[in-house]
């Protein structure tokens, strides 16, 4: 698995945008929720630039590590971006980021609890990127359903937590994630497939009627 790790990354090097390891010690922020890794943010910024998605919503911004790698791709179309942080202090970290990059016009912060936030956003939304705390996937699932425009992309990270080796402290979300994963799996409504990329991600469509 290193091995495979090391020779992607070295494929890569020196070409994305932004890598997350500069990113981090740019930002100066010390305390955060982790953000995804660099096979994640590619390929966040290569589903963007090919569905170039008007409206992106984002659901746990930590720094804004991964609204940044989507913005860098969708301001070159005007495309916007939200993103919602329960954190005053990350959030604030994140929107000097913004600042940092030049990016701040084109991503708008909501500050809160996602599941006090999401019912009162209007959609469609042509894209949902959910990586808020795993203990609330299931709880902001039909919100993000209702969110979601026809034929829109919902991604979902760390998706494989029920199979991965997790410290023990990430023992609770095995549930809440396993639970996730299976209901989407299953719902009609969706074509899905969790991909091994990072800790997993999950890529939906929302069927049209």
């Amino acid at each position: 698995m290193k091995d495979r790790t090391a020779y992607i990354e070295g494929l890569y090097a020196g070409k994305a945008a932004i890598v997350k390891e500069t990113y981090i010690a740019g930002s100066g922020a010390l305390d955060f929720t982790p953000v995804v890794d660099d096979d994640v943010a590619r390929f966040l910024a290569l589903t963007v630039a090919a569905r170039r998605p008007a409206r992106i919503l984002e659901l746990g911004t930590s720094i804004g590590f991964s609204a940044a790698t989507m913005a860098t791709v969708a301001r070159g179309y005007g495309g916007r971006i939200s993103t919602i942080e329960f954190e005053p202090e990350i959030a604030a970290a994140a929107r000097r980021n913004f600042e940092r990059l030049g990016l701040a016009e084109c991503i708008e912060i909501l500050e809160g609890d996602a599941r006090d936030i999401l019912p009162s956003l209007e959609g469609p939304y042509d894209l949902i990127f959910q990586d808020v705390d795993k203990e609330l996937y299931p709880d902001l699932y039909e919100e993000c359903t209702r969110l979601l425009a026809p034929d829109g992309l919902f991604l979902a990270d760390d998706t494989l937590f029920p199979v991965l080796e997790l410290e023990s402290r990430w023992e609770p979300l095995r549930a809440p994630i396993d639970a996730f994963n299976r209901r989407l799996a299953a719902d009609r409504r969706f074509a899905s497939s969790l991909l091994p990329i990072g800790d997993g991600v999950t890529v939906a469509i929302r069927l049209t009627d």
